[in-house]
């Protein structure tokens, strides 16, 4: 087992001394050491996220820009399209869409965020998939795409209730922008590329930073008494109560889009009948699973008392007996509601809001409900 002390064989982001001179608990995460928690512990971060504004560190992750020879940025979304099931090519210039890479047999390969920014697009894929994600891009769209690591930068989010206020304080522009927005803003004397966007179910911002300039913007933010710094705990905990999914853990290669609850993220454009019907892997399992369902659902589960039910625990359909019907993928305890929450797959059948399922928790069945997603209501800015 890894030591979690031990960061000699681990990268490390731009913001690592800072997280140390936070007093983090660092851990290893994504092959990189990554701040568990501060001082204030996980369920503190998570409650001042909730009301106030969270300051996360999520330059782990991999930030790719992908340029049509062109100089289109139309081009570029004509070409990623050929991997994913989303419509890109609408994507409007400064503006930012969900969208999951698929394989052959509809798998998902991983989730990201795409931007236009007028003449390419930007996107934001999982840490643990990046190296992948690149090779993936780069053999798939030889000829089509230049596409590149953003090179030297890091990527932090601040996110809450007070997030607008605290950016705005650096950039009054900031609080213009809705939902899904991305701008060129200057903060704290740094070019950044800000979406208004995040992974807590809280208004909030993602910040594309130099990665020389991170400490500084950091060490501005942190200065404003709203804002507090945030560790994976939590951020692991805000997502979950947010109904969002982790790949790995709820999504992946073994799981379609239909399956994972994300037929959203698949348009008209982009389904039978639509101007840019198909064309992206696995189609034709995708769009006959949008016509007649797929077998199993992600859906939200609610134990029943207060104890936690963790990733990896078996359904059942009854208290004692029969084979496991699903499994839980996230599971923890929800601060913000004061009890246990967890998202899980389960038959088609047995996903509809109310059913009582058991899972097994250290050999014992525990009842648990399935619940609505999400837990707690997002408080996004939509307009």
């Amino acid at each position: 087992m890894t030591d979690p002390s031990d960061t000699a064989t681990l990268a490390l982001t731009p913001l690592d001394a800072l997280h140390r001179r936070l007093g983090a608990k660092m851990v290893p995460f994504a092959g990189y050491a990554m701040p568990l928690q501060y001082p204030a512990g996980i369920l503190q971060e998570h409650l001042h996220t909730r009301a106030a504004a969270g300051l996360f560190d999520v330059s782990h992750m991999g930030q790719i820009v992908l340029r049509a020879p062109s100089g289109r940025a139309e081009d570029a979304a004509l070409a990623l399209e050929t991997l994913v099931p989303a419509d890109i090519v609408s994507l409007p210039p400064g503006r930012q869409r969900y969208a999951v890479f698929t394989d052959d047999t509809g798998g998902i390969l991983d989730d990201l965020m795409v931007s236009n920014q007028s003449d390419h697009l930007v996107l934001v894929v999982n840490a643990a998939r990046k190296a992948a994600d690149l090779a993936h891009l780069r053999e798939r769209l030889a000829g089509r795409c230049a596409v590149e690591p953003l090179a030297d930068r890091a990527l932090i989010a601040v996110q809450g209730p007070k997030a607008e206020a605290v950016l705005a304080a650096l950039a009054p522009e900031a609080a213009a922008m809705r939902f899904m927005d991305v701008r060129r803003l200057t903060l704290a004397g740094a070019a950044c590329l800000v979406s208004r966007s995040g992974y807590t179910g809280e208004d909030g911002y993602e910040i594309s930073v130099p990665a020389d300039r991170a400490v500084a913007l950091c060490e501005a933010l942190v200065a404003d008494p709203a804002v507090q710094p945030v560790g994976l705990g939590a951020r692991d905990s805000l997502r979950l109560e947010a109904g969002l999914c982790l790949y790995g853990s709820d999504l992946d290669p073994g799981t379609t889009p239909v399956e994972g609850a994300l037929e959203w993220s698949i348009p008209k454009a982009r389904r039978t009948g639509g101007v840019r019907a198909g064309g992206f892997p696995g189609a034709d399992v995708i769009l006959r699973q949008l016509a007649d369902g797929a077998a199993r659902r992600r859906v939200g589960l609610a134990p029943e008392g207060r104890a936690p039910v963790r990733a990896g625990a078996a359904l059942f359909g009854a208290a004692d007996g029969g084979e496991p019907v699903g499994v839980v993928t996230s599971g923890g305890f929800g601060p913000s509601i004061g009890a246990p929450v967890a998202m899980g797959y389960v038959p088609v059948a047995a996903a509809a809001v109310g059913t009582v399922l058991f899972a097994d928790v250290r050999g014992k069945r525990l009842p648990v409900r399935v619940a609505a997603l999400p837990f707690v209501p997002p408080r996004y800015k939509r307009s």
